[in-house]
């Protein structure tokens, strides 16, 4: 439990462009009525942290001042604040380990009301400017934000349950059906996440693209056909492998760049598109000739909803393979350099999370 003497705390702060720096801040307070003071444990590293760390904004959305980042993680709740109930509608305790959702949706606008709180109207979210984010040793959230894990799950999982809940509610969008072909462009913590969600959901051959020969091998390990996106010509290697057809299904979760125009390129006539990756540009660019003579239906799908037990059942029944994706660890106190190395994609990294 936390020291009560206890003034100040370590997190790792933006200040500009690749300028992280790991700082003491004081101790958040006791939480409010409906909040919970959370103790953090791991957190994730997004490419959407990526895109903050690389440019001090993400899309539209600048950051303005010195900035705690980070939003997929797990937390220990430390303390509670009155009429706290978890996502599930149920009392929370000190002491309980969660995983969180670090959206925190109103609840009461017209998207909250018709079952879409990942486009709620006025959704505050940890890690995005300026509501900080869970690089930090203690921080509040909103109680119904906290979903509890049983022990068979460890903190690293917990933590990852967030991008599985990205890679799910993308898959849901791309409504596979049992015999669906798919391509999967980006070889990411959350591409792979769904190259193994989409073997789950019947698909009978994935090609994923990447640009990173280690992360391709994981592909391969889980089924994919592995395509280098620098080598000649992807979009004709999977036209071949198709004779010519197309796939059902072709899903960017990469730097959302050339790469959705080869989304398009990759899918059948009357295929479906459903895009992840966000562009460090705020541009969305495809050839629309392509897309119009094919009938295409493009989704974006915006971050996840509903999927906390989905996810916690797929990590405990053995059917999505969480563990294998980190391939880096670092204390809080080495954040900058954790942010570094990924930014760089050196050293064969995957997934680095890091241990508050």
């Amino acid at each position: 439990m936390m020291n009560p003497d206890l003034a100040s705390m370590l997190a790792a702060r933006l200040h500009g462009p690749r300028d992280l720096r790991v700082e003491r801040v004081p101790v958040p307070g006791p939480p409010a009525a409906g909040q919970v003071l959370l103790r953090v444990k791991t957190t994730g590293v997004c490419g959407s942290d990526l895109h903050s760390y690389h440019d001090a904004r993400i899309g539209d959305t600048a950051i303005e001042g010195p900035f705690v980042i980070g939003h997929e993680f797990s937390a220990v709740v430390e303390a509670v604040g009155a009429e706290a109930a978890d996502g599930a509608h149920a009392p929370l305790e000190a002491g309980t380990r969660v995983a969180v959702d670090p959206a925190q949706p109103c609840g009461r606008c017209e998207s909250c009301d018709q079952g879409h709180p990942n486009l709620c109207h006025r959704l505050h979210f940890c890690g995005n400017y300026p509501d900080g984010g869970s690089l930090c040793e203690w921080m509040h959230m909103p109680a119904r934000s906290c979903f509890p894990v049983p022990d068979a799950i460890d903190d690293t999982q917990a933590a990852l349950l967030e991008p599985l809940g990205v890679a799910l509610h993308a898959v849901d969008l791309a409504k596979f059906r049992v015999g669906d072909t798919a391509a999967i462009i980006g070889a990411g913590p959350i591409g792979l996440m769904m190259l193994q969600l989409a073997r789950l959901s019947g698909a009978s051959a994935v090609f994923v693209t990447d640009k990173f020969p280690w992360r391709l091998a994981l592909a391969e390990r889980w089924g994919a056909r592995p395509i280098l996106c620098d080598g000649p010509d992807p979009v004709g290697v999977v036209s071949r492998e198709t004779l010519g057809r197309g796939v059902d299904i072709a899903i960017e979760a990469a730097w959302a760049d050339h790469s959705i125009g080869q989304a398009a390129d990759m899918a059948r006539l009357g295929g479906r598109v459903v895009l992840v990756g966000i562009p460090g540009d705020d541009r969305l660019a495809m050839k629309h000739s392509t897309a119009r003579r094919k009938g295409l239906t493009i989704r974006l799908s915006r971050r996840m909803k509903h999927i906390h037990r989905r996810a916690i059942d797929l990590v405990l029944e053995g059917r999505v393979d969480l563990a294998a994706l980190v391939s880096h660890r670092f204390p809080l106190a080495q954040a900058a350099e954790a942010f570094r190395l990924n930014a760089a994609y050196e050293d064969g990294v995957v997934k680095v999370v890091i241990d508050s």
